[in-house]
């Protein structure tokens, strides 16, 4: 009677306190959920997988009720293929039970990568190119072992490119560990054009030499008969 009384004496003062009550209770109930779903209070120390192999990383990680993400698939040649080269968090890491860990793995097969996307199959990759812009071009690819070959050329583009030992087209896929080579023009044929193009006085006069040699031979050896000194003549102007 009494409860009832001051219900109907204060009714706006009731419903406050019954609101803070319901308020109370359910902010409990959600601090107890919450600690239960986010282990609160509990941690747990990450083991090390890296360098271990995929299905073993996860067996293992998943035995310590830890969950596993593949977060990316890299390529390193001095790694083995399929094994974990990084984690994160990092081993011994203190985290709460059911924590995602994030695995890198090292990819089985190397990432391949189009050198020249200009739709063109049948013509050769980054030909015509300037050799800074192609060498740039292989670089920000992800190409680490490139070769420069000179040759005769009247500018300094790019004449092929090589993978492997073999040329390599546009649209055509590479491996990003290939050994690749570029044939480059030089830059000096204009030069050696115009050294060759120069007119240079003739060496020889066959005329005037014939009457030298045939003057000096007369100082030397007497010349005896016009037929004798015909065939001279002739053989000075055939052996020179």
């Amino acid at each position: 009677m009494k409860g009832k009384g001051f219900i109907s004496k204060h009714p706006v003062l009731a419903n406050i306190i019954i609101i803070v009550l319901v308020a109370l209770a359910g902010i409990g109930i959600l601090y107890f959920s919450f600690a239960i779903f986010t282990h609160h209070g509990e941690s747990m120390v990450v083991p090390g997988v890296e360098r271990m192999s995929y299905s073993q990383a996860i067996e293992i990680l998943h035995s310590k009720g830890l969950k596993v993400d593949i977060r990316d698939s890299l390529y390193k040649e001095d790694e083995k293929p399929g094994y974990v080269i990084e984690q994160f968090p990092k081993a011994n890491s203190i985290v709460k039970p059911g924590r995602k860990i994030f695995l890198y793995i090292n990819a089985v097969h190397p990432k391949e990568v189009i050198i020249d996307d200009d739709n063109n199959p049948r013509e050769d990759a980054l030909k015509s190119t300037s050799f800074r812009q192609g060498r740039a071009r292989l670089e920000e690819l992800g190409f680490k072992r490139i070769r420069v070959i000179k040759i005769l050329g009247e500018n300094d583009c790019i004449s092929k490119i090589y993978a492997n030992g073999k040329v390599v087209k546009k649209m055509q896929k590479v491996p990003v560990n290939a050994q690749i080579v570029m044939e480059v023009f030089d830059g000096n044929l204009e030069a050696i054009r115009d050294s060759l193009s120069i007119d240079l006085d003739p060496v020889c006069n066959y005329n005037d030499s014939d009457t030298d040699m045939e003057t000096s031979s007369d100082e030397t050896y007497p010349v005896e008969s016009n037929e004798s000194s015909e065939n001279e003549s002739e053989s000075n102007e055939y052996y020179y």
